[in-house]
């Protein structure tokens, strides 16, 4: 009798969950697609809008592979990233106080496109110790509804989980808003005290790279002020 329940839930949960993940997953990995051909599209109607004749400042798309997309920004580059898992939320999580949850839990699991901000510089010189910032990610459940946490992302909170749908005029909302904030975070000098002492040998060719971490407001709190959450 143990034997056969045990069974039974396996069975179960391989019927269930295990389809619903993988679901999950195919339905991310579209809705990446569809992200990359909104990136792309953005590129050329901002080139093309640009007035000032300088290459500097021409936004450039980036096909980095089946998950990963870059998109240049004057000296910033906004890194899409699709994780390849279906995740569940901790039980503390807000979503569980949604409605359209409450109606059937499997809704819950949701796959994430992660968009990070990285200096121009650091891929430019291989400067592999240099740090990148989430500044969004996006969560996509297996009927396509979606909600981010990120800078300044109003509107597409958890509170509009179950009514926004992916689209591409959403994927267009989510991309403009990086873009502007990347744009608008500045590059800040770190205290003096973490830099005031170097050594010689860090001081030589590519180690001194190591010594000198460069990400944007390096030493400072990265505050979560305006991170979106409604």
């Amino acid at each position: 009798m143990i034997k056969n329940k045990v069974k039974e839930a396996i069975l179960q949960l391989l019927q269930s969950k295990v389809v619903t993940k993988q679901d999950v997953f195919k339905q991310t990995n579209a809705y990446f697609i569809q992200f990359k051909t909104v990136l792309q599209e953005l590129v050329v109607e901002y080139n093309e809008a640009i007035t000032i004749d300088d290459e500097r400042i021409r936004l450039e798309y980036e096909d980095k592979g089946q998950f990963i997309a870059q998109l240049k920004v004057g000296g910033d580059v906004l890194v899409f990233q699709m994780n390849t898992n279906a995740f569940e939320f901790d039980r503390d999580h807000e979503i569980w106080k949604n409605e359209y949850v409450k109606e059937n839990l499997a809704k819950t699991y949701c796959g994430v496109i992660n968009i990070f901000n990285f200096l121009h510089d650091s891929f430019r010189y291989n400067r592999m110790n240099d740090l990148g910032y989430l500044i969004a990610r996006v969560f996509i459940n297996v009927e396509g509804h979606y909600f981010v946490e990120g800078k300044r992302q109003r509107g597409t909170g958890i509170n509009h989980f179950g009514t926004s749908v992916v689209n591409d005029n959403s994927l267009r909302k989510i991309a403009e808003t990086a873009i502007l904030y990347s744009l608008e975070f500045d590059l800040l000098v770190p205290p003096y005290d973490e830099v005031k002492i170097i050594t010689m040998e860090e001081m030589a060719g590519e180690i001194m790279n190591s010594k000198f971490k460069v990400g944007k407001r390096l030493g400072f709190r990265y505050n979560s002020d305006d991170v979106q959450h409604e």
